[in-house]
């Protein structure tokens, strides 16, 4: 590369800084259009991680305002708009707030009661016929496990009894949706041991006129079949996703007739576990036209499935496409492109025009610095393909030198359901740009790939996710693109797990970093909250009768066969893993005299939010790296040190 002066991997000067990844950048989620209007929520660091919502790029809701809600401890659907008016729902208290779009000045007013009252609210969809609202709430008052209903607010407040409530009975129900003429009401329910990619039904009712259901229907789904995302039509067909043919595709209840039929089936995977609520993969255009993302081996595709059940690609820039809603003949969503960050957008049907409304990013990536994703894959012990993204470093002013191959980064992505698109990511790009390779790993058990490749994880989590990262990471090494000795995991979350797992399980690493990983199965298993208080069943075993198992599985029971030093970073305020087991799996490795790091942040839940805690743990993240690969990092003076025991 003309120009480029050759050094050492990972000691490149780069601007994309752990301040670019946190202050300098807003996280965006839950587009939506109104009126021609566009909305949706802007996380932002320089603020303390505070959720703010905004409408056509100007700020609606006043500090200290955060827009965020905890049903499920992982939120979603936390805001709504109608007309005039929008609900939302606040973090500090768990409120929910109406603000009148025709008197901002007036500001948000509670209609529901405090945290106090042990209730919480998602899903929000108002009701303008009756002046009310349908939401799902979380009601934590019995002092034992949550209890999940659907329930009917009063859009004016004061809702002193937190709402009326209309569906109840199953261990969870969300997604209330009404039809377009207020006559009947959707809805998704299932039961414990499931998860909703395991097992969900699709409900409807008729609304009585005193606000009742009546005459309750299973239309979809059952054992063995996940129904997500329903959504209904102006011409009165309840669309949904099912995955009852392995692949989660695209279905219309018409009316009057007794099956559900399949709109362009594929062997493409059409939306996403529901981890969060109100995370739509498609909505309908006023002439029935679905505008629908999908994913073939993992790549994002937006475009449409006509009424007759033609599908049709459109001609859009994006790698991966998000959060679907449609107005009229106008798409909103938010996009990830191969070259620069995730944006809402907006695309004119009729036109075909697109255009960016507000990017993660406030300024562009010099393309110097933007390493293009690449699809890749390998076969694990097993014999079987997976897959993943490989990302080669990527900086013009500096080459590697020769005799030298880049360090390798290995990330895992948490779920373990989830998913890494081949999207340009610029936390990535922090290590790309620095002379370090990275490697985005989807071991069986992730999404994208159909449930057969998803459901190679049920009892095997600790097990497959393990030997695929392995089998990775070496097949890198072998093809010659990566420094054997010297890879490195992260992961948070369960990829947090598999990263302790894998460090405990393999020699293939020199070097790892948990965030809010899971060293103890078991404590994970007494100790998490409702939502994934069985998820273990299916990916381990039944607790207690596989105590074993956990215990097997368990990293902190195996720091013996650990060789290779670790960091580990851990929210005080994480419900979903709690602080024990990161203190746990420290004091173990520290006692085995392996060097090892420890950081705490106060106010941090399960994912870190504010600038402050995003910059320390990155710059405590590559100083961890540099002192156990033997480079220096070019701001190596601006960074504070780490303290890391049996260095």
């Amino acid at each position: 590369m003309t120009g480029a002066v050759p050094a050492a991997c990972g000691s490149w000067s780069s601007p994309i800084s752990s301040q670019a990844l946190a202050g300098e950048r807003v996280a965006l989620d839950e587009p939506s259009i109104v009126d021609g209007h566009v909305y949706w929520l802007e996380g932002r660091g320089s603020a303390g991680g505070r959720v703010v919502l905004v409408r056509d790029g100007e700020d609606l809701t006043p500090a200290p305002f955060n827009i965020r809600t905890r049903v499920h401890e992982y939120g979603g659907g936390a805001y709504v708009v109608q007309g005039d008016v929008v609900v939302f729902s606040s973090f500090a208290d768990l409120r929910l707030y109406r603000l009148d779009l025709s008197n901002l000045d007036a500001g948000p007013r509670p209609i529901t009661p405090g945290a106090e009252s042990g209730v919480r609210f998602a899903d929000l969809r108002v009701d303008a016929a009756r002046m009310s609202l349908l939401a799902v709430r979380e009601d934590h008052r019995g002092g034992g496990a949550a209890v999940n209903t659907i329930v009917r607010l009063d859009l004016d407040g004061p809702n002193d009894d937190a709402g009326t409530v209309l569906v109840t009975g199953p261990d969870f129900v969300v997604a209330p949706r009404l039809s377009p003429d207020g006559t009947r009401l959707a809805w998704l329910q299932w039961d414990h041991p499931n998860m909703p990619w395991d097992a969900t039904e699709l409900w409807v009712a008729t609304i009585a006129d005193d606000g009742a259901l009546t005459e309750r229907q299973c239309l979809a789904g059952g054992d063995g079949v996940a129904v997500t995302e329903p959504v209904w039509a102006a011409d009165d067909r309840l669309l949904f996703l099912s995955d009852e043919t392995g692949w989660a595709n695209l279905y219309a209840a018409l009316p009057g007739s007794p099956e559900p039929v399949a709109l362009a089936p594929a062997e493409a995977e059409f939306g996403w576990p529901q981890w969060v609520l109100d995370r739509p993969s498609y909505g309908v255009a006023t002439d029935g036209t679905v505008v629908c993302t999908w994913l073939e081996d993992g790549v994002g595709r937006l475009g449409t499935v006509s009424p007759g059940g033609r599908r049709a690609t459109l001609a859009l820039e994006g790698t991966a496409y998000d959060q679907i809603r449609v107005e009229g003949a106008t798409v909103v969503g938010l996009a990830d492109f191969a070259d620069r960050p995730r944006a809402v957008f907006r695309t004119d049907l009729a036109t075909g025009t697109t255009e960016l409304l507000r990017t993660e990013l406030g300024h562009e990536v010099p393309p110097g610095l933007v390493s293009r994703p690449e699809a890749v894959s390998w076969t694990n012990t097993t014999g079987q393909e997976v897959h993943g993204i490989f990302h080669p470093p990527a900086n013009d002013a500096f080459a590697v030198p020769d005799g030298e191959r880049p360090p390798l980064v290995v990330q895992v992505h948490g779920g373990p359901t989830s998913m890494t698109k081949v999207s340009f990511s610029l936390d990535t790009a922090y290590w790309t740009s620095r002379g370090l390779a990275v490697l985005d790993v989807n071991y069986g058990g992730s999404t994208g790939y159909g449930r057969d490749y998803r459901e190679r994880l049920k009892g095997s989590w600790g097990l497959t996710d393990v030997d695929d990262t392995v089998t990775g990471a070496l097949a890198m090494a072998d093809a010659g693109r990566v420094d054997r000795t010297r890879i490195a995991i992260r992961g948070g979350s369960a990829g947090g797990y598999t990263t302790l797992a894998v460090l405990t399980g393999s020699d293939a690493f020199a070097a790892g970093a948990s965030y809010f990983g899971v060293g103890d199965l078991e404590g994970l298993a007494r100790d998490t909250h409702k939502f994934e208080s069985r998820y273990l069943d299916g990916l381990v075993a039944p607790y207690p009768q596989g105590r074993d198992v956990y215990v097997d599985r368990s990293p902190v029971h195996h720091v013996d066969s650990l060789g290779a030093p670790m960091i580990l970073f851990q929210g005080l305020d994480d419900k979903v893993v709690p602080p024990a087991q990161a203190r746990e799996m420290a004091a173990a490795v520290q006692a085995k005299g392996l060097p090892v790091a420890l950081l705490e942040f106060e106010g941090e839940g399960h994912g870190f939010r504010a600038a402050a805690a995003l910059v320390r743990s990155r710059d405590a993240e590559a100083y961890f790296y540099s002192e156990v690969f033997g480079f220096e990092l070019a701001d190596a003076d601006q960074l504070e040190p780490v303290e890391i025991a049996n260095l």
